[in-house]
């Protein structure tokens, strides 16, 4: 089986696609800063294999490196290889993500998310890697009023985190375009992912204060906050507040496993596609679909609305959908549910 390199592996997505990985029989390599992550995440996915009585012994194996150190980046590059003969695709989930963080600490932000991308696509060239999906956003898109957003949608952030995303993916479009009969690379701009692997062993685990909406509203529900802020009732929607598209981080790990399967059987190409439903949902209906599926009440209030927020962020999902036929799973229902038994079995997170 193939063996595959994950950055970033402890965190939210990422510990939840070496789960996928694993399950399919894959050997997986894992590197992580354990900045804004838990080690534990990977023991604990590690135990759900156990449970399902997957053999995963020596399948996973996880070195701590920040991308930026390229000397110590090399060296676990050269060991992998020396190890296994061959890295045969490499999944990129590091960096940071909080987009007010990164208002606050641009330099940051492009230091970790870019130089660290930089740093490691040229160690996979160097080492002979030419499979390799990039965990992108749809920050990179401009706002719309009411249209779902396309992979063919204009791009224009109105951050930092959101420059530092489109710059990684003009940086591999370059690469690509020079090398592109034997590259396969992959762009994968995700909207909402909430929820957690439904055994409740791991899940969501912000460090310090959580910026998404989604920890925020099970922290307020399990009674860690007051009331949960909604910035905005007055949007042109039917409850006057924004509109999203959620989608399960199940959904979004086993999009990982299926697009890098792909790439694995096909020609050198370049993939960008979103990792959506589809569906809108607006922050108050997703208030009141948690509340009902999990019998508990969520304070909130309104304020005003914050400067860059937009009304209406939807995927147009239907290039992945008619291109690799993958269409998500599970329910808003699901999410609601998988989220709010991993706060309630893991109250602390990881600590």
């Amino acid at each position: 089986m193939k063996n595959i390199l994950v950055t970033g592996g402890a965190g939210f997505i990422g510990s939840h696609a070496c789960l996928s990985l694993l399950e399919k029989g894959y050997k997986v390599f894992v590197i992580d800063s354990f900045r804004n992550s838990s080690p534990i995440a990977l023991e604990r996915v590690l135990a759900i294999l156990k449970k399902k009585k997957i053999n995963s012994k020596d399948k996973l194996k996880i070195f701590k490196c920040d991308l930026r150190d390229k000397v110590l980046l090399e060296n676990i590059f050269s060991k992998i290889v020396s190890d296994v003969e061959e890295i045969h695709g490499v999944i990129h989930f590091a960096g940071l993500k909080a987009v007010a963080e990164s208002i606050l600490f641009p330099l940051q932000y492009w230091e970790v998310n870019v130089l660290g991308t930089l740093n490691l696509l040229d160690l996979i060239r160097k080492y002979g890697c030419n499979t390799f999906i990039f965990s992108s956003s749809a920050t990179i898109y401009s706002h719309s009023e009411d249209n779902l957003l396309s992979e063919d949608s204009a791009v224009n952030p109105i951050n930092p985190y959101g420059n530092t995303k489109l710059t990684v993916e003009r940086l591999m479009e370059d690469i690509f375009n020079s090398h592109k009969k034997e590259l396969k690379f992959a762009s994968l701009r995700y909207f909402n992912p909430i929820g957690a692997h439904n055994s409740g062993l791991i899940g969501e685990n912000p460090i310090g204060q959580p910026n998404n909406i989604f920890p925020l509203l099970i922290n307020t529900a399990f009674g860690i906050n007051k009331q949960i802020e909604i910035f905005g009732n007055d949007w042109p929607t039917s409850d006057g507040t924004p509109i999203r598209d959620y989608i399960h981080v199940m959904d979004v790990a086993e999009t990982h496993v299926k697009v890098l399967e792909n790439l694995f059987t096909s020609k050198a190409r370049f993939l960008k596609f979103n990792v959506g439903t589809g569906k809108g949902t607006s922050v108050m209906e997703l208030l009141k679909i948690f509340e009902n599926v999990n019998k508990v009440k969520v304070p909130y209030i309104f304020s005003k609305r914050r400067k860059g927020d937009a009304c209406f962020v939807v995927a147009d999902n239907s290039l992945i959908r008619s291109e690799l036929k993958i269409v998500p799973k599970l329910t808003l229902e699901d999410m609601c549910r998988d989220g709010w038994r991993w706060k309630k079995l893991n109250p602390d997170g990881y600590k």
